[in-house]
């Protein structure tokens, strides 16, 4: 362990990044440059400390590291209670890697305003960090809506034609469902009398109708935030609109917060709903995967394909984690992760033709492979990705999420396989017209292969990408002590209710034979 706060470190250096950068005085190119390696070198030093707290995370132990504990309301007991165990460390990590890399991805393509886009990045990367830290609910909930602030701006001001209409759309989707998560956390608060969530999760409700309304009241806001069908029509429409680097975080690290979510709350908090009311997830995930499989295959829009093909990949990540099986819910959160970054590396790559052509339409483009080879070779390596080709990230997660399915629903995996074979229809559909083929467009034909800058984003992201699929066990074991710590209490839970209402039964058997 350490001695000083780490976790406060990290959650708000950014944000006094973003304090310094107002700080900054004067007009033209230079306040814009200076706000630009300000915001850098803010993400790099807090990616740096977030390296640190990796390197001395205890990945055999399945308890909180690095706690710290403020108590702030006394009387309502509330508390500045902040810890990550192995589910919330590699969230920390991925986005705090992601921040820097959305800076140099904004570095050219940003214009106008560039020193309140890179404050309202700093700013979300607090947010992001905190969403993962916090242990209090109350605290939890302010990172968790506080979010939804700067991406609101970033796409409302940054983004595309129709950017105010896709953040009014973004905001209020995610707000609604998130409104029903206060009361739920409310009424968690007046029926235990505490907001610390290791001890609800340790304490499940235990009124079965009560956990049944409040698992609905929570599943409203991670469904809307991963997002689940049916209300998963904010998302193709925000990552349109937004600029490259909003697309790289929503998808990257926004999404995710869903499933951490039922991850933190729903299953351990609220166990006997989440059994009762799993088939409903599976066939909702079922029909996420083919149904969304089938709108990306006829789009014309880069940006929609890759955003309905998100839509997809998180059915895995829910039919895997409702499971309450091991592989299913270690499959779930590695999947959260690989699409954190296959997925965002994606959204780059079509920011990069973007910023030479200044078009998404994928019939504009074909032939890349003769002027842009680096790029072409890129784009492979991430729709193999996202295809699930062994040997890559997006293998390990697809394979044990539906491996967990298949050991509690075979007609659900069944379903669900189908998905798989979608989506590589896709995502080479995609990489063909675009890679390969005659080169129509003399423009296209024109544009330049990647540039330093460029690659350097490129790099860590194709990386990881192989490493993870190769290594899957560097994510892995950090992450199995904390998933079994919660099946364990999972279970436990369930078979308590089970004997519970065996006891209640065999009174009243017992007296009908007696009379």
């Amino acid at each position: 362990m350490i001695d000083f706060p780490i976790l406060s470190f990290l959650t708000f250096l950014p944000l006094i990044g973003a304090g310094l950068i107002l700080t900054i005085r004067g007009e033209g190119e230079q306040v814009a440059k200076n706000a630009k390696y300000s915001a850098l070198y803010t993400t790099l030093f807090t990616l740096a400390l977030s390296g640190y707290m990796f390197l001395r995370f205890d990945g055999s132990s399945a308890e909180f590291q690095f706690v710290e504990k403020h108590v702030w309301f006394e009387s309502l007991g509330i508390s500045y209670h902040m810890g990550i165990d192995g589910i919330s460390l590699f969230f920390v990590l991925l986005s705090t890697l992601l921040t820097p890399i959305c800076i140099i991805a904004s570095w050219t393509s940003i214009k106008e305003r560039v020193k309140e886009y890179m404050i309202a990045f700093l700013v979300l990367e607090t947010f992001m960090v905190g969403t993962f830290c916090a242990l209090d609910s109350i605290l939890f909930y302010v990172f968790f809506e506080g979010v939804l602030i700067p991406m609101f701006l970033i796409i409302g001001i940054w983004g595309g034609p129709r950017r105010v209409y896709s953040a009014f759309k973004f905001f209020l989707y995610t707000l609604l469902g998130s409104v029903l998560m206060l009361v739920a956390l409310l009424t968690l608060f007046v029926q235990t009398g505490t907001t610390d969530i290791p001890t609800l999760m340790e304490n499940p409700v235990s009124s079965l109708n009560m956990q049944l309304w409040l698992w609905l009241a929570f599943f409203a806001s991670f469904a809307v935030k991963m997002p689940m069908w049916p209300v998963h029509t904010w998302l193709p429409d925000a990552h349109v609109e937004a600029p490259t680097a909003g697309s790289v975080i929503l998808a990257g690290v926004l999404l995710k917060m869903g499933g951490y979510g039922f991850l933190r709350f729903s299953l351990p908090m609220f166990p006997e709903a989440s059994d009762l009311l799993a088939p409903m997830v599976y066939w909702l995930s079922v029909v996420a995967i083919i149904y969304t499989s089938l709108v990306a295959l006829v789009q014309e829009d880069m940006k929609k394909l890759i955003a309905y093909s998100s839509v997809a990949h998180m059915g895995f990540v829910t039919l895997g984690i409702f499971t309450a099986t091991t592989q299913g819910v270690e499959g779930g959160i590695f999947q959260m992760l690989s699409h954190g970054i296959i997925s965002a590396a994606l959204f780059l790559c079509v920011g990069v033709v973007y910023d030479r052509l200044h078009t998404r339409e994928i019939s504009r483009y074909g032939g890349l492979v003769k002027n842009m080879p680096k790029y072409a070779t890129v784009f492979m390596v991430l729709m193999l990705g996202s295809v699930g080709l062994p040997g890559t990230s997006g293998f390990v997660g697809e394979f044990l999420a539906l491996l967990g399915t298949f050991q509690v629903n075979n007609v659900v995996a069944v379903f669900a396989t189908t998905g798989v074979v979608l989506g590589a229809a896709y995502m080479l559909i995609l990489y063909r017209r675009i890679v390969f083929g005659e080169q129509v467009n003399k423009d296209a034909a024109m544009m330049p292969d990647l540039n330093r800058r460029e690659i350097f984003m490129f790099v860590p992201l194709v990386l990881m990408v192989l490493w993870f699929g190769v290594q899957p066990q560097v994510i892995m074991d950090k992450v199995s002590p904390s998933v079994d710590k919660l099946l364990t209490g999972y279970h436990a839970a369930l078979d308590a209710s089970d004997a519970e209402k065996a006891e209640a039964v065999a009174p009243a058997a017992g007296e009908e034979v007696f009379e």
